[in-house]
């Protein structure tokens, strides 16, 4: 088989390879961006429960009203159970991790990018595709073997972030906002 068409194939599997880190490096940002807002939910819900909690005792220790302290012994006993759920569960911790995971995967997309950049510059031959090919595979496959599983509705806040959102796409003249006069494609002939 040619070199060429050995090329070829290789940048088709490589370009696959990039679109499923993509996808998944997203999917690891919106499962940390998603267990962060449920742990900012939870502890908010706890210091309300806790304050209705107090605040129920304390009329109940100065008043009479009966009701009150039901409702205080309910609320109180929600919070117990809410608290004990939890305690098996650090979700910042669990949000971290997908955020460590993304991280990591950022490195092997944009490691991607820069393979199939050499390969369309022409600039590496087969033998050395097929070798960093195969060392990503393997710095994917230890990053996978340590990542957290994913989160229901992950998949579709990732969805709608790179199709609808475009994340990883940007416009000429988005990325010449960010570059020096000289690198510039408005500025070149």
């Amino acid at each position: 088989m040619e070199q060429n068409s050995q090329i070829k194939i290789l940048e088709s599997q490589i370009r696959e390879c990039f679109g499923r880190v993509a996808w998944t490096h997203k999917t690891q940002e919106k499962c940390a961006d998603i267990l962060l807002s449920r742990n900012r939910t939870i502890k908010v819900t706890q210091i309300v429960l806790s304050a209705i909690t107090t605040t129920g005792i304390m009329i109940t220790i100065v008043g009479d009203q009966k009701w009150v302290g039901i409702l205080t012994a309910i609320i109180s006993t929600t919070l117990l159970a809410l608290n004990t759920y939890l305690k098996n569960y650090d979700l910042g911790q669990i949000a971290q991790k997908h955020a460590d995971c993304a991280s990591n995967l950022w490195n092997i997309r944009e490691t991607y990018l820069s393979l199939l950049t050499d390969i369309k510059a022409g600039i590496i031959d087969v033998e050395k595709i097929t070798q960093k090919r195969d060392e990503l595979q393997v710095e994917l496959h230890n990053i996978y073997q340590g990542a957290p599983r994913s989160i229901n509705g992950a998949y579709d806040k990732a969805s709608k972030a790179l199709k609808s959102n475009e994340e990883l796409t940007f416009s000429d003249d988005e990325i010449d906002l960010f570059l020096p006069n000289d690198l510039k494609k408005s500025t070149r002939a």
